[in-house]
């Protein structure tokens, strides 16, 4: 059996602020989405003015990094680069999620979604950072 960290809900509370820092010193409004280690959703929130749909794709950007172990821009990047049937896969391609790795294992992620797809990674990028 192997030993691994969980995520609690003080730690999802912790990267959402963070995450909500960054995009708030940039004024953006996006949703903010925390996975467990297993995908399953452990915080959700949609800043004041986020779109609407943004609080349904947070979570599956943030679904997509834990189950791949990558950031989900690596499935953006695919279907960019002309590999359409990356479609098929049960994944997010959309930039926005980042895989939360502890001690080379990947315990949670964060997605967020409501602006340019290099500034959703960003701002999860600064909640994955809260953490580590």
């Amino acid at each position: 059996m192997k030993e691994t960290k969980l995520l609690t809900l003080d730690d999802a509370r912790r990267i959402a602020a963070a995450a909500e820092a960054e995009a708030t010193k940039n004024g953006w409004a996006v949703s903010i989405a925390v996975c467990d280690g297993g995908g399953h959703a452990l915080w959700l929130q949609r800043m004041d003015g986020a779109p609407l749909m943004s609080a349904q794709v947070a979570p599956e950007k943030a679904r997509t990094s834990v189950l791949t172990g990558k950031p989900s821009k690596a499935f953006e990047d695919m279907v960019n680069n002309g590999r359409f049937a990356a479609l098929a896969m049960p994944v997010s391609p959309l930039e926005g999620g980042e895989p939360i790795v502890y001690d080379s294992r990947v315990i949670g992620a964060v997605g967020v979604s409501g602006v340019k797809a290099g500034e959703d990674a960003q701002i999860a990028r600064a909640g994955v950072a809260a953490l580590t």
